[in-house]
This record gives structure tokens, C-alpha cells and sequence, in this order.
């Protein structure tokens, strides 16, 4: 039985509008002078009036504990919460946020590391660089968006980190365009990439990279990739003591694991944030998750948007 989590109620003691439509928000603790620490890479969970949870990405400094920074940009055609964020959220309010959670975290290694971000992408990217130039790592950050008045975040990026590790690529300006296969067609031996943007850029790096070994290429996804246009097939999944739990063609393994009384954590419930992860005994999974590495995908399975063929065995 999965614990609940840790929920806090911080307070917004400032926001402020970013280019591409983006809020950038900070959070305090009320009475607390300290909040729980946190890596690069690491995610908290807003928790919204109507019972919707977002995840953001913290992307303030690791060392100032006083308070977590957010951006959340506004997505017109998303399911309504960053709408109700924009709208609502200002100075003085209250907010009930998670203990950071961390499914992009940051690898310890000597050799240089490569980051990528796209658009709203940056926000994860931007806690790394910050550290890795803190620690003197050899490093290069490359920021890619459709133009400099649409570059969330570019004012802190030119104020905090050393340009001569930071390139700025714009599709409106000639003069600074990338071409992502060619920047990544050659690696150094013991370099690591990682990189988070819209599902666009994720499937161009995903395979100007296939070339890469595997463990060198972390990323992290806001949306879960496309799927094919299949309609799901009914399957089955057996637990630790036997139960049988059928999955019906138009319900969820998630929801059908509730039903059958099987207490589960979850908060996007669209295959990104890795909160209902499980484990594998046996079967085929059908992936569909932006969570787990193709390592992960051998024995773990993520049930809110994951199906499979015929029965699967969950360590449950």
C-alpha cells in the first residue's frame, strides 16, 4: 500500500509574467524558515481547488532553502490547469504543494555534460546548469525557442550563468539556428545529455541521439509522446496473491487496480510524472509512459496510461 504524501501549504509571495506566456511563482513556507531540499531535476505537485494535480519543475537555486520557484506556462488547448493558475494565483494566496520528487535527477560523473531545452523546457535545465557551474563541471547549455520575445526565462540565464558555456538558438534568427542533428552527430566518450521540451523537440533529440549509448541520454517530458492510433485491447493483470483483475478496452489499468481495491498512488494520471509507478513479474507491458528508461521498461510499469498483451503479472 502505497503512503501518502507529504502536502504543504505554501504562500505566493511573487509572481511575475515571463515571455511566452509563462508565471513565474515563489513559494514560502508560512511558518517554516527552511524548506525540504531539493536536486536539479526535481518536480513539486500543485494541488488546485478542484482536485487536479500539476507538476512543476523547480527551477530555483538548490541552495536557497528559504523558498521554491516555479513557471508555469499557460497552455490554451492543456486540461485547465496552468488557465486557473495564470488566473488566479497572485501574491498572498495559499497553495498546497508537495515534498519535491525527483525522476530527472542529475548523474555525479567527471566527463562534460550536454543540456538541451526547448521552450518551457528550460525550467528543469536551468536548476542543473546553475549547479553544475557552482561545482566547476565542464558544461554547454543550449536553449532553443521560436524567438527571443518567446524565451521564458532568457533575462535569468544572461544574468546568472557564464555565457560562454550558454548558446541561444532562435528559428528567427539565421544567425543563431541549430540544427539538432548535427549539434549531437558527434559525442565526446564520457559526455551525458539531457533535455526536457514540448513533444516536438523530445522526438527531434530522441533521434538525433539514437546513436548514443545507452545510460548517456536523461531527458524528462511535460506530455506523454504520441501513440499510435490503435484502438487498446482488453487485458489482464494478476497480483502478488493471485487476484485477477480484468482491464477493460475502455478503462485504465489504474483505475481498474482502484476498483479491485488496490490502494495506489497517482497525480498526472497521463503517464508523466511516474507517481503510480509498480513493478513487473512477468508479461507483456505495452509502454506508453514519458517516464521510464528502456532499462526501467524491462520490469517497471507505469498503470495510468500503460496497457499490455494478454496477462500481466504485477508485484502488487
Amino acid at each position: 500500500m502505497a503512503s501518502p504524501r507529504i502536502i504543504m501549504k505554501l504562500t505566493v509571495t511573487a509572481t511575475r509574467k515571463e515571455s511566452g506566456d509563462v508565471l513565474v511563482i515563489d513559494l514560502k513556507h508560512t511558518r517554516k524558515p527552511l524548506l525540504p531540499p531539493f536536486e536539479p531535476g526535481s518536480h513539486v505537485d500543485v494541488h488546485l481547488p478542484d482536485g487536479k494535480v500539476r507538476q512543476y519543475s523547480l527551477c530555483g537555486d538548490p541552495t536557497d532553502l528559504s523558498r521554491y520557484t516555479i513557471a508555469v506556462k499557460r497552455e490554451e488547448v492543456g486540461r485547465g490547469g496552468s488557465a486557473w493558475i495564470h488566473e488566479a494565483v497572485a501574491a498572498g494566496c495559499m497553495l498546497p504543494v508537495s515534498a519535491p520528487r525527483n525522476h530527472f535527477p542529475l548523474a555525479q560523473r567527471e566527463g562534460p555534460t550536454v543540456l538541451l531545452a526547448g521552450g518551457i523546457g528550460i525550467t528543469p535545465i536551468l536548476a542543473m546548469a546553475r549547479a553544475l557551474e557552482r561545482q566547476g563541471k565542464t558544461c554547454e547549455l543550449h536553449y532553443f525557442t521560436r524567438s527571443r520575445a518567446l524565451a521564458p526565462l532568457l533575462s535569468v540565464i544572461e544574468r546568472e550563468l557564464d555565457c560562454n558555456t550558454v548558446w541561444l538558438h532562435f528559428d528567427d534568427e539565421p544567425e543563431t539556428r541549430q540544427d539538432l542533428e548535427t549539434l549531437l552527430s558527434t559525442r565526446s566518450s564520457d559526455a551525458q545529455l539531457y533535455y526536457c521540451g514540448p513533444p516536438g523537440f523530445m522526438a527531434a533529440v530522441d533521434r538525433a541521439t539514437a546513436h548514443w549509448p545507452e545510460g548517456t541520454v536523461h531527458f524528462e517530458a511535460f506530455q506523454p509522446p504520441e501513440q499510435d492510433r490503435a484502438p487498446p485491447e482488453p487485458f489482464t493483470i494478476t497480483l502478488r496473491d493471485g487476484t485477477v483483475v480484468p482491464v477493460a478496452a475502455d478503462t485504465s489499468a489504474l483505475a481498474a487496480l482502484r476498483a479491485a481495491g488496490v490502494l495506489l498512488m497517482a497525480s498526472c494520471e497521463n503517464g508523466v510524472c511516474g507517481t503510480c509507478e509498480c513493478g513487473i513479474l512477468e508479461g507483456q507491458p505495452i509502454h506508453r509512459d514519458a517516464v521510464l528508461s528502456k532499462d526501467a521498461r524491462t520490469h517497471r510499469f507505469i498503470p495510468c496510461i500503460s496497457r499490455a498483451a494478454g496477462v500481466l503479472r504485477l508485484d502488487l
